[in-house]
């Protein structure tokens, strides 16, 4: 008796602890840091309601006093979580001092703590942008195995060979080297290595007086004629790019081919690039560079004269090199991009009406809800990685449009899509801001935090980072050519969402992970790959996810070991992830 006693006794002091363990407030905050004037908020996560007119505050690591003080927000709830807990916002935006902090908040006598953050003009950049070029640097494909492989690399289904040396690594556990990948899905597409090219360009040409004053102009610059030359080699004789040099995750150096991709790892010879394929984008970033008048293993002229001849190619054979035949938005706005950097770089007539004529393409598939279509139905476009490519490649159209007819049809469309980033992020309670999107799943079109996992690829969804740093620099450079409202107010709506985008990389999510890796205060675990590659400091994993065998991706999720199978869907770092992130970075440091 005495024994069933005691058992009972220890039960309840270990649900007792359980339930004050359980009780506990977290608070999430970006783990790097903010600008001064910029949005600022942190989330206090708690399972039950938090007295009214209760206040947190913001103490100096330093000389630990409180500097500032504020009531938290009213208790929100995500109801398609499932988390179990409030959320409440930690709102210290009016806090402009630069220095380190802490967020301190007090429930019943009992002081709660989060992670240190600093204050500081142009922190994320300053902080970062040397980290980022790092781990492009240690991406480079340039091990003694992968340069002889790639000398001589065999094109599927035949005997003929290209030198296709170069490039980097897509993946802290893909030592394989993508235009793009997903391309027999047609609808998702990412853009990777050209990607990454062409971010690095426009860092450079963006705030060149910082990154000299804080010496990484040069190894930057490097990094992207790096790129250029790569995209050099993987231009075939019969001007089309080279889409793929697969590993097949073969530690054999010998194993790779230059290949197409269908899912399940299957390889086809069908690796000619169409502009939604990678192709758009190294045009792109090929007559961007030409105009550095920097010579890398090609001249400058080459890499103009590589731009215009694949470009000239594409015309006549693009939907050839599209799986289904059909050009779809991923087309327009990469041709955009392309047309535009050829008409900066040559000033040409035939590219400004190519470039108009792409514009008008993706101005034609806005609706009326604010959403672009991706073809020629009712599909709503969103995308994993590159979702604010369309608004970022008409903002940089307008960098050359000088007709004002032109500029206003392209300004309405930007607004128009900003409006409904804006609307469909907002319109449920959202304490993080997470970017929300409209898609379709069986048949209908709704909204929802995460991409479908049941989609045209038939297998792929991982973590959304690439895709909310997009959406983060389309609000800033699109907020610098339009003026949006949201629910008719006008405070600076879009900084605000762009900042709880870069927050959520930085650590302000639920599950108080830093994916910038060696940034913060909890990364994910390290992941080796062939030839010495790896998880490196500044790049970014793949992140967050909606809930596993939910098929239109509703819940939330997040693993960071599943036996060694799955968790790359969470933690593996990808280049786009860091080009994008380069990109936001760059905006706001420009602003």
């Amino acid at each position: 008796m005495l024994k069933l006693r005691q058992q009972f006794i220890y039960l309840i002091i270990v649900l007792f602890l359980s339930v004050m363990a359980y009780s506990k407030p977290i608070i999430y905050v970006n783990q790097v840091g903010f600008d001064p004037k910029s949005p600022k908020i942190a989330i206090i996560a708690y399972p039950t309601n938090i007295r009214e007119n209760a206040s947190f505050d913001v103490v100096d690591t330093q000389t630990h006093k409180t500097v500032f003080t504020a009531l938290i927000g009213k208790p929100q709830n995500v109801d398609d979580w499932k988390l179990g807990e409030k959320f409440y916002k930690a709102d210290f935006s009016s806090f402009q001092k630069p220095g380190t902090y802490k967020i301190t908040f007090k429930v019943a006598d009992q002081i709660y703590t989060s992670v240190s953050f600093s204050i500081e003009e142009n922190i994320l950049a300053k902080r970062v942008i040397s980290s980022i070029v790092h781990y492009y640097n240690k991406q480079r494909a340039n091990t003694p195995e992968e340069l002889e492989a790639d000398k001589n690399i065999i094109l599927y289904g035949s005997t003929k060979t290209a030198d296709v040396r170069g490039g980097w690594c897509d993946a802290s556990g893909d030592v394989s080297k993508y235009f793009s990948h997903l391309a027999y899905a047609n609808f998702v597409s990412p853009q990777q290595t050209p990607l990454v090219t062409w971010s690095l360009i426009n860092t450079s040409e963006t705030i060149p007086k910082q990154l000299t004053q804080w010496k990484i102009k040069d190894s930057l610059d490097n990094e992207a004629i790096w790129g250029a030359d790569y995209m050099m080699r993987c231009l075939s004789n019969e001007d089309y790019f080279y889409m793929i040099v697969f590993s097949y995750f073969d530690k054999n150096p010998a194993a790779r081919r230059i290949v197409g991709l269908k899912a399940n790892s299957v390889t086809t010879d069908e690796y000619q690039s169409a502009f939604r394929e990678g192709a758009g984008m190294a045009i792109a970033s090929l007559a961007r560079i030409s105009q550095w008048k920097k010579n890398g293993d090609f001249t400058s002229q080459q890499y103009l004269d590589g731009a215009k001849r694949a470009y000239a190619h594409l015309l006549v054979n693009n939907t050839k090199y599209d799986d289904d035949g059909k050009e779809n938005i991923i087309d327009d706005y990469c041709a955009l991009m392309a047309a535009t950097e050829l008409w900066i770089a040559t000033n040409d007539n035939f590219y400004k009406d190519e470039a108009r004529k792409w514009a008008h393409n993706l101005e034609n598939r806005m609706t009326d809800q604010g959403w672009f279509r991706s073809n020629d139905g009712n599909r709503p476009f969103w995308h994993a990685a590159d979702a604010g490519l369309p608004i970022v490649s008409l903002t940089r159209y307008l960098k050359k449009e000088n007709d004002s007819n032109e500029i206003k049809n392209a300004k309405n469309v930007i607004k128009k899509a900003l409006e409904y980033n804006l609307a469909v992020t907002n319109n449920v309670e959202n304490p993080f801001g997470y970017a929300r999107q409209s898609f379709l799943f069986n048949g209908k079109v709704q909204d929802g935090f995460f991409i479908p996992h049941d989609n045209e690829t038939g297998w792929w969804w991982q973590g959304e980072n690439a895709r909310l740093a997009s959406l983060a620099t389309a609000a800033i450079e699109g907020g610098k050519v339009v003026a949006v409202k949201n629910n008719g107010a006008e405070k600076k709506p879009l900084d605000l969402y762009a900042s709880q985008q870069l927050s959520w990389i930085l650590g302000c999510n639920p599950y108080s992970v830093c994916f910038l890796y060696e940034f913060g205060e909890t990364n994910v675990p390290y992941m080796h790959s062939n030839y010495g590659h790896g998880s490196e400091k500044g790049g970014i994993s793949n992140g967050i996810t909606g809930k596993e065998g939910n098929g239109d991706g509703s819940g939330i999720d997040f693993k960071m070991d599943v036996d060694g199978n799955d968790e790359w869907r969470w933690t593996e770092q990808w280049i786009p992830h860091s080009a994008w992130f380069l990109q936001a970075i760059t905006a706001l440091a420009d602003k």
